[in-house]
């Protein structure tokens, strides 16, 4: 009896160790599933991690470079105005520069002027002297004969005294020089001058005397007598005009 209790208690024992290790190994493989899956999660996790990481990264890296070149062109357009206004500055720079220069050329005019010597002013009466005694000079040439002498004395009158009061005189005193010595067609010439230049001289009648002296010499009988009939017409007082009617009753005579 005490045999087989004691083989029912051993029995017992074992049924207990097979119960007891088939606990242990569920509770083993239920650790290890439950490991692996924690190892499993864990993984997943870093790779979220490593992902939301590298997202937040590449932002940084797109926010960073939007501000670089956001900053890049706040340098160029600060550049930009800091070339305008030095460019403004130059320009007001030589503005003044020139102003000085300007300012200080009319001072030294005026400084000039104040310290040069006074010009001395020749009297208009010592000018009309002047050409009273170049154009005597030349009209006694002329009534001695020595009319090439008288010519270029005219001549030298005319452009030495372009404005004086007897260049009249003098173109006409050169064109009896230039009939003297008988430059017909120039002299007709000079003294045509007299008249469309000068109509209100005295010498306008004389110079149509002489016109009509040349035309004839020239061959010109048909304007030399309408020339003599103007000069009678316009100048009947004249006192060259009795020897413009005689001169133009001999021409009307001739056939």
């Amino acid at each position: 009896m005490l045999i087989a209790s004691s083989a029912m208690n051993s029995h017992a024992a074992l049924f207990d160790d097979k119960e007891a290790r088939k606990k242990i190994l569920e509770v083993e493989a239920k650790s290890q599933s439950n490991f692996e899956a924690n190892q499993a999660a864990i993984n997943e996790l870093k790779k979220n991690l490593a992902a939301t990481d590298a997202v937040i990264k590449g932002q940084g890296l797109a926010d960073m470079q939007n501000q670089l070149e956001a900053l890049k062109q706040e340098i160029a357009n600060l550049k930009g105005e800091l070339e305008l206004a030095n460019h403004h500055l130059g320009t007001t720079q030589q503005r003044q520069k020139d102003l000085y220069a300007d300012t200080d050329t009319r001072l030294r005019k005026i400084e000039s002027a104040a310290l040069a010597p006074p010009v001395e002013v020749v009297a208009p009466v010592a000018l009309e002297e002047a050409d009273m005694k170049a154009f005597a000079e030349a009209d006694s040439l002329s009534k001695s004969a020595k009319h090439k002498e008288a010519f270029a004395a005219f001549d030298g009158f005319l452009k030495d005294y372009p404005t004086s009061k007897l260049v009249p005189d003098a173109l006409y005193g050169m064109g009896y020089s230039q009939f003297a010595l008988k430059n017909y067609k120039s002299s007709l010439v000079t003294h045509q001058k007299v008249i469309d230049l000068h109509a209100d001289s005295p010498k306008v009648p004389d110079a149509m005397y002489s016109m009509a002296n040349s035309q004839i010499q020239l061959g010109q009988v048909t304007s030399a007598k309408k020339t003599l009939r103007d000069l009678v017409a316009k100048y009947p007082d004249a006192e060259v005009t009795p020897n413009a009617q005689k001169r133009l009753k001999t021409l009307e005579a001739l056939k």
